[in-house]
């Protein structure tokens, strides 16, 4: 049975939380059918539909109500020009919080990393209450580790929120939130977990999109794939239970959950609140055994 502190700092978990979706054509009315209003989500960018799709849904999500934030990919984005305007039209609609990663994409202009373009936004008297940068558990498929552990080193003075890339193991997540920790790094983290997907819907999601941030990811590591898809290979609750003594540490700072939903949006809110009444139910037996 779950103690008391794990079932406490798992629950904290799951009532903090976004969703990252794609940009396709039916996620708006995805979302607006499976979340209430005031929900935080995030929009990806996807290298073949362009940065002007993420932008888009992003307007139209925050019109609809929700806390949206979205991927400002700096290889997607030609130059501080372009960054203004986008800032701009983000600024109008209510936005307060972006996500900058590199992206995978070809650089269009002068951004090559992701450290290019927030120094250009913080030039731009950053207008965005927080921000959020990519920290990675796993090694990066192109990146080496120690040049990732630098460049978060570096960012720190822009970003408010460091995001967690995939990963399926608690002990490897664990041990990669107490380094960052260690190095210095005190910016609340969001631990990134995808959420219960259905193997068919994730490979026509794979093989339709076949961009943005969590696919590419997905596509570039042998083996993901088949952890979330194949029955049995991955279960997100055993990873964030076995997890619960490090994320749920006060001085760790995690402040909550980045579930990748890879537009699977139902049934990542329904297995998000079925765990969170599940728990619900140990802490009352915990309550009845303590008497």
């Amino acid at each position: 049975m779950l103690t008391p502190a794990r079932t406490a700092a798992l629950r904290r978990l799951l009532s903090h939380v976004r969703y990252e979706v794609l940009p396709t054509s039916r996620i708006e009315e995805i979302v607006a059918t499976n979340l209430p209003s005031g929900s935080t989500v995030t929009v990806t960018a996807s290298p073949s539909k362009g940065l002007e799709a993420t932008v888009a849904l992003a307007e139209r999500l925050a019109a609809r109500g929700y806390d949206v934030v979205p991927h400002l990919a700096a290889r997607m984005i030609s130059g501080r020009t372009e960054l203004a305007e986008i800032s701009d039209r983000l600024r109008r609609v209510g936005v307060t919080t972006v996500f900058v990663p590199g992206g995978d994409a070809d650089p269009v202009g002068a951004y090559v990393g992701a450290m290019d373009l927030l120094d250009d936004l913080a030039a731009l008297d950053n207008p965005f209450a927080q921000v959020g940068i990519t920290g990675y558990p796993e090694s990066h498929p192109t990146i080496h580790d120690d040049i990732t552990v630098q460049t978060m080193w570096d960012k720190r003075r822009h970003a408010t929120q460091v995001v967690s890339n995939l990963t399926f193991d608690p002990n490897v997540l664990g041990g990669w939130v107490r380094r960052v920790r260690a190095r210095g790094v005190t910016t609340p983290i969001l631990v990134g977990l995808p959420g219960p997907v259905d193997r068919a819907k994730l490979l026509t999601m794979a093989t339709k999109i076949g961009v943005g941030e969590s696919t590419r990811f997905l596509a570039k590591n042998r083996g993901v794939f088949a952890r979330i898809a194949v029955p049995g290979g991955y279960d997100p609750m055993r990873l964030l239970t076995r997890a619960a003594g490090v994320l749920g540490s006060e001085e760790m700072n995690v402040s909550g959950l980045h579930l990748f939903t890879f537009n699977q949006v139902a049934e990542t809110e329904t297995w998000r609140r079925d765990q969170l009444a599940r728990l619900g139910a140990d802490v009352a037996e915990l309550g009845r055994s303590a008497r």
